[in-house]
């Protein structure tokens, strides 16, 4: 396959609010690198806030954050391989017309969390769409580098499915942690695309009880065609209370948080029953307070953090491939990259789930 053109457009995050189309080279891989043609690349709650603004991705005043200005944004997105190096194919198990998806994480696979098979707390990793070692998808053309874990894609699944991938496994991961048991109550906070996906791949582990909290009715809607057994409007309803009602006054098994919202983890740990699992998933971008002695002396709460998507690329991949977890209900709009400004406002407005970029 022959890669016609030196240059391509991309969408570089400079700042908060300031985001450009501009022409860039596009890359030439080497050694052990592979270069793929992008299908689709997906709007995430990350990019929303990273384009808003907020001390976690941009830093203060004379410090450092998340994103280098100049970088190549987006991270949920697969696509076609055009052009490998030497050995990049061996590498990676791939060849030329694969349709591929990498992980989020290029691990440096040498610091310690590597060489205890933990890569995705790799130290001096970088991560796909926020630095300029690693740029994203929102170009016609990427870079996969030689450390990039990449993962094959079913021909049957669509550009807007792929880009689903990502996600969809940072969702298994925190499903995973949550350790849920058959006939446990389960509450997955916050349904939007990530919380959508967790609420599926959930009800794959049997729960007594799955239920979904959120503030949008379209959300609640979707919630319950995928598979909740009860949807609770929390802007209108004590949601705490409506759940220790369901649980003769105990309160849920596993409570997972993907709302964003940093009222939810003090909600989480109200609601939650003594013994419980509380898993935190979600980007804040101001710090949330809450009462600890609930974790120790009160409950002797379990608490998990989770963060991307660990060993669950295969799986997630075969679960949408062969209809367990949905996606294509979560997708919303398809914009062309030169409407980036359109896309990212349609994202912002709160009224859709998934938009997609498509490079051109």
């Amino acid at each position: 396959m022959v890669v016609e053109r030196s240059t391509m457009l991309a969408v570089r995050s400079h700042g908060p609010r300031d985001y450009r189309i501009e022409e860039v080279p596009v890359p030439t891989p080497g050694p052990g690198e592979v270069l793929i043609e992008v299908g689709a690349c997906g709007i995430c709650a990350s990019d929303m806030k990273c384009w808003l603004g907020g001390e976690l991705f941009w830093g203060t005043a004379g410090g450092r954050g998340y994103v280098d200005a100049g970088a190549i944004a987006g991270h949920e997105y697969g696509g076609l391989v055009v052009a490998l190096d030497d050995g990049a194919g061996e590498r990676h198990g791939v060849q030329l017309g694969d349709r591929v998806v990498a992980e989020q994480i290029i691990p440096c696979q040498d610091c310690r969390y590597c060489r205890h098979n933990q890569y995705w707390m790799c130290q001096r990793h970088h991560i796909f769409g926020f630095k300029h070692a690693a740029n994203g998808g929102m170009a016609k053309y990427n870079l996969y580098p030689a450390n990039a874990l990449v993962h094959k894609v079913p021909a049957s699944l669509s550009a807007g499915e792929a880009a689903y991938i990502e996600p969809a496994a940072c969702a298994w991961h925190a499903v995973d942690r949550g350790e849920i048991e058959p006939g446990d109550t389960v509450v997955i906070c916050g349904v939007g695309n990530i919380g959508l996906c967790m609420l599926q791949i959930a009800k794959l582990s049997r729960p007594g009880q799955l239920i979904a909290i959120d503030t949008k009715p379209y959300r609640l809607d979707l919630a319950r065609q995928l598979g909740a057994d009860l949807t609770i409007d929390v802007s209108r309803d004590d949601a705490v209370q409506a759940v220790r009602d369901l649980t003769e006054g105990y309160g849920c098994d596993v409570y997972i948080e993907a709302s964003g919202n940093p009222a939810a983890i003090q909600q989480g740990l109200e609601m939650v029953r003594k013994l419980g699992t509380f898993v935190e998933f979600s980007v804040f971008n101001e710090p949330a307070t809450i009462n600890w002695t609930i974790i120790g002396d009160s409950k002797e709460l379990t608490i998990h953090g989770s963060h991307l998507g660990p060993f669950c690329y295969p799986k997630t991949i075969q679960a949408i491939a062969d209809g367990r977890l949905q996606v294509k209900p979560l997708l919303a709009d398809a914009f062309p990259l030169t409407e980036f400004d359109a896309a990212m406002q349609a994202s912002l407005s709160g009224g859709v789930l998934k938009n997609l970029i498509i490079p051109v």
